[in-house]
């Protein structure tokens, strides 16, 4: 018997972000991330009513990566489904779903070195707590390349794409070739108005991999990414609009590294600019965001490319 895939976005507010998961209507259930503590019982409970399904019969928590906002509900949501749902999440994101203060370091060690704020870790520290709903251990561990059972004919692949983290995957339904892929596809930014990665090099390999290998023809993604006028996408693309976000993403990538190159080949600075020590770069792109404001894909994305530059 061949079974009809329906997925329906789910959204649950959170500050100047609208969260987004996906749940798939398959023989065994899956929701594709979480969103943060309140967003199962606020959120996917009443919009799975709303459609005539129950959160107790997910069976599947299929995380993209390992950010609080993809995450944080991972817990609540195990919970909900009566600890009888698989908990998926690649290798190398694993710690940030284990450990609130996974976050903390994540932020101590990249753009929390070029904040200049001293209350920093404290605000972290309290984010992660106020918006995980517990650390777990995951009941799945994946590094792509497996193939998942939704029950029936129904088939999901796991697809290693890192780049904006280092455990971010794409979910892909195998009959539909529908990609869910998180925050791997960032175009020129969200609410920040900057692209966001902590591995430049490896972001754009994992672009061409979906552009070359996937070919989606439904790209779901993680938040309503920007195109270069700065009007939003929604989070459901078909295969024009997919190709479209995803040969912008890496155009925005190259003027990017080009910027970035040549700040760091001229000598990084400290000054009073609040893009500092990369103000060269940001004076380049044009870009005028506060660089302040969580997740800073600013920092990240430049300190990924110093990293790199390091390391060649």
């Amino acid at each position: 018997m061949t079974h009809t895939v329906d997925v329906h976005p789910l959204v649950s507010p959170w500050g100047r972000f609208g969260l987004y998961s996906f749940f798939v209507d398959a023989p065994e259930p899956a929701i594709v991330d979480t969103g943060i503590a309140s967003s199962p019982a606020e959120g996917m409970v009443p919009a799975l009513e709303a459609i005539g399904r129950r959160v107790e019969d997910v069976r599947w928590i299929l995380l993209t990566h390992g950010h609080i906002d993809h995450i944080g509900g991972a817990h609540a949501l195990w919970e909900l489904t009566g600890r009888r749902a698989q908990v998926v999440i690649h290798e190398a994101d694993a710690p940030m779903l284990r450990s609130r203060r996974a976050h903390v370091e994540e932020y101590l060690a990249g753009r929390g070195r070029y904040l200049d704020d001293p209350e920093g870790e404290a605000k972290v520290t309290a984010a992660a707590n106020a918006v995980i709903s517990g650390e777990m251990e995951p009941t799945m561990l994946v590094k792509g390349g497996e193939t998942l059972s939704l029950g029936g004919d129904v088939t999901v692949s796991v697809h290693s794409i890192p780049g904006h983290t280092p455990g971010s995957v794409a979910y892909v339904l195998d009959d539909r070739r529908s990609a869910f892929v998180g925050d791997a596809v960032q175009v020129h930014g969200a609410a920040n108005g900057f692209p966001g990665y902590a591995d430049p090099v490896a972001y754009r390999a994992g672009l061409e991999y979906l552009r070359d290998e996937i070919r989606p023809r439904h790209l779901y993604l993680g938040h309503p990414y920007r195109r270069v006028d700065g009007t939003p996408y929604g989070v459901e693309l078909d295969a024009a609009q997919a190709e479209e976000a995803i040969d912008q993403s890496l155009t925005v990538e190259s003027r990017v590294a080009e910027a970035a190159c040549r700040c760091l080949e001229a000598g990084l600075q400290e000054t009073d600019s609040p893009y500092s020590p990369f103000a060269r770069a940001a004076e380049e792109l044009g870009y005028t965001g506060d660089p302040t404001l969580e997740p800073s894909p600013f920092f990240t994305s430049m300190h990924g490319y110093r990293t790199r530059n390091q390391n060649s």
